[in-house]
């Protein structure tokens, strides 16, 4: 079959029959075949010249030419002078009325006739184009579904790595990793995955997906429950020990609607689903509050809180259960209070009664013993600041001082004086850390940097690090390798390192 000895019409019938098969826009096809009968005319006539192929988008007549560039002269153009693509005005007359300088004119071809040899060149210009412009396709119809759940069949499986067939549009690919633990798919299972990310290659997008990722509970139930798919109910936060435990938060301004009741549906028949997609993981739907210490004492669930005490400072919340409550809040493997930490952001402590009566003894005795020294006072009157709610010495120095004339027992004169001991300390502190600093070699810059404790700063100058240069310079591996994992983890090692070249050079790059 010869593509342009059959009809014109039958010609833009193929067209549009290919580019409906692979979903790919008509004009890239026609393209294409431009190119392929350009590229076999060019084996007819010589590869020297600029031939081009045009396809009539309405009657599917083919014009075959050849271009020449006007010039004003060839010593004009000097080294760049190629007789088989430039002619000069004079020359150019044969094939234009009236050229001027800079005019490309056109050399009508006779078509080319399509033998074997040529038909099998077009044949591999056109289906390699073709093939080109479904994997851009492929990529960009992906590429804006990151975050969507798609829906395929096992293909094979490697070494526990699992590849899909998505829709025969492409293939998908999940890391074992990835998979549910527990879960064992076979070729020819169909399989629901999240797709995670898209990148490009040579074989067609890769299309990286997950079956564990909390956006992939997430987005199963905005397919179960049509008040979250609405918007009606929200969901909030999703936290996930795969396979085995979850917690999702909910919530809705509608003062008429049981959020959590809604989500789970009767009889569990909405949460069902869900919980056999995930292969059996266990699923508590918990409500939402703007108020950390009710969203807590929710996530804690199936745990009953007897109190709770909140830092919003450092978002640690210290929960206080009973003692059968106790191994409960917590959860096999610290599972739990684990999860409950992921759904509200907030790092939880989880005691009994008697562990946190010890706890407050404890930390009144701290700030005490605090007081007594960097004050320089009694015990009662230490005793009345932390009654009062102070906690640090800096609270007390930069308090207005009208706070702590309202003490009972205090007086203006005792205020003015209790300020200025407080900031003497705090001078001190800062001067001893500065002295400390100093001595290992330290700049000001860097121990000036409060995007970290300074106990950790210490550490960098004992470290070598002296400045805040030298921070700046440093790979997050390298500044994680230096603290240790304990003390930072390398998300925020990146963040530091990114701080630091901000300040030092003035880099500045949007933080999340």
């Amino acid at each position: 079959m010869s593509f342009v000895s059959m009809p014109r019409q039958d010609l833009l019938l193929a067209i549009d029959s290919l580019a409906q098969e692979k979903q790919i826009d008509r004009e890239i096809v026609i393209e294409s075949l431009e190119a392929a009968i350009a590229k076999i005319a060019k084996h007819k006539y010589g590869e020297e010249f600029n031939i081009v192929a045009n396809i009539d988008r309405k009657n599917g007549a083919i014009y075959v030419k050849r271009l020449f560039e006007v010039i004003e002269s060839p010593a004009a153009k000097g080294d760049e002078y190629d007789a088989n693509t430039m002619l000069t005005v004079d020359a150019a007359k044969k094939y234009a009325k009236n050229p001027v300088v800079g005019d490309v004119v056109e050399d009508p071809l006779p078509e080319p006739e399509f033998g074997r040899m040529a038909f099998q060149t077009a044949r591999q210009i056109m289906t390699g184009r073709v093939r080109d412009a479904e994997k851009g396709r492929q990529y960009e119809e992906f590429k804006d579904s990151i975050g969507d759940i798609v829906s395929g069949v096992v293909k094979r499986i490697e070494f526990g790595n699992v590849f899909v067939d998505i829709n025969g549009k492409a293939e998908g690919y999940i890391k074992g990793t990835e998979l549910i633990p527990g879960e064992r798919l076979q070729v020819g299972d169909r399989v629901r995955a999240l797709i995670m990310d898209v990148a490009r290659s040579n074989s067609g997008p890769q299309i990286f997906l997950t079956r564990t990722h909390p956006m992939f509970m997430e987005k199963l139930f905005v397919q179960e429950v049509p008040e979250i798919y609405e918007g009606v109910i929200k969901i909030k936060s999703v936290s996930r020990a795969p396979g085995s435990h979850a917690k999702i938060a909910v919530e809705t301004s509608d003062p008429s609607i049981d959020a959590v009741g809604m989500t789970v549906g009767i009889k569990g028949t909405r949460i069902q689903p869900v919980i056999n997609e995930c292969h059996g993981e266990k699923i508590d739907v918990i409500l939402y509050s703007d108020d950390p210490a009710v969203f807590i004492v929710n996530a804690m669930q199936p745990a009953k809180v007897a109190k709770i005490i909140v830092d919003e400072d450092t978002r640690t919340a210290a929960v206080v259960v009973t003692d059968d409550q106790q191994s409960l809040a917590i959860g096999r493997r610290g599972q739990n209070v684990r999860l409950a930490s992921q759904l509200t952001g907030w790092n939880i402590d989880v005691m009994n009664e008697q562990t946190e009566q010890e706890r407050r003894a404890k930390e009144f005795k701290e700030k005490t013993d605090l007081f007594i020294a960097g004050l320089d006072v009694d015990e009662m009157i230490a005793h009345l600041l932390i009654t009062e709610g102070f906690r640090t010495i800096e609270e007390i120095a930069f308090v207005d001082g009208a706070e702590l004339e309202s003490i009972e027992g205090f007086n203006p004169e005792l205020a003015v004086e209790l300020q200025n001991r407080a900031k003497a300390y705090l001078a001190k502190i800062e001067q001893d850390y500065k002295d400390q600093g100093h001595a290992l070699g330290m700049t000001d810059d860097l121990l000036e940097f409060d995007f970290i404790k300074r106990p950790i700063i210490m550490k960098l100058g004992a470290a070598g690090i002296k400045s805040l240069a030298d921070l700046a310079d440093l790979a997050s591996d390298e500044l994680v390798e230096i603290l240790g994992e304990d003390t930072m983890s390398g998300r925020l090692a990146g963040r530091v390192v990114m701080k630091a070249r901000e300040v030092a050079y003035g880099i500045t790059q949007d933080e999340e």
